[in-house]
């Protein structure tokens, strides 16, 4: 079945719009949810079909176990240590990889200080099908700008898609719950947001503010926002 940029598509189905750009010996990017069938561009998540110009298209779908991708930022949990190597839980099909060099000024004498539980935001270096992740806490040039160990906060999982609306630069949703709580935070490209307030109350709050966000509209967002600050201030 032939689907257009806007429609629910489903796996087997092909994009009419990029075949045609194909045919016409136009450079066609192929983004997640869609490969390359023979000459024809397929289907292989369900969801809506979408389109960048000016060339890109891919699938926006509902998601909760995340598949790495090279240069995205993570957020994950240190399990385990072995050797010069520790492990860390970025909810992909298996640990992530993060050496010990693989942080602003390391060395062999200078080892940084991780332990087991420890929250780190890392940027993937390696993300490939055949090969484990690996991640490292440093940019092109080896300044570790904001990745790196997150200390104290609070740390919890949510879906694929939350992620991308509050990144998105449309919604102006942390711009208003910033009017009204004082908070950290960092959020990863695998489902994992990390915040940290002043006190534990206020940390819930935002918590449960932003997993509440996913499917309201930017009046609710900002009605919700409004809430949050007067329960907080003791007027609710």
């Amino acid at each position: 079945m032939l689907v257009k940029v806007g429609d629910t598509c489903l796996p087997g189905d092909i994009v009419e719009e990029a075949k045609e750009l194909a045919d016409s010996n136009k450079k066609v990017i192929i983004g997640p949810g869609l490969r390359q069938q023979n000459e024809n561009i397929v289907i292989s998540k369900s969801g809506i079909l979408k389109r960048k110009h000016p060339n890109t298209f891919y699938v926006d779908n509902y998601q909760k176990r995340y598949v790495p991708n090279r240069g995205e930022i993570v957020i994950g949990a240190v399990t385990a240590k072995a050797g010069d190597i520790f492990r860390v839980d970025i909810g992909a099909s298996e640990p992530a990889s993060l050496s010990y060099v693989a942080f602003e000024g390391a060395t062999k004498k200078n080892r940084p200080d991780v332990n087991v539980g420890d929250v780190v935001c890392a940027k993937l270096l390696i993300a490939n099908r055949d090969l484990e992740p690996e991640l490292v806490c440093v940019d092109s040039h080896g300044k570790k700008g904001k990745l790196g160990i997150l200390n104290d906060g609070f740390l919890f999982t949510c879906s694929i898609n939350l992620i991308r609306k509050i990144l998105n630069p449309k919604c102006n949703f942390l711009e208003l719950l910033a009017k009204e709580i004082a908070f950290e935070m960092a959020a990863g490209m695998n489902g994992k947001i990390w915040i940290n307030a002043k006190t534990a109350k206020q940390t819930i709050a935002v918590g449960n503010a932003i997993l509440a966000v996913e499917y309201k509209t930017e009046e609710e967002i900002s009605k919700l926002c409004d809430d949050i600050g007067n329960y907080l201030a003791g007027f609710a």
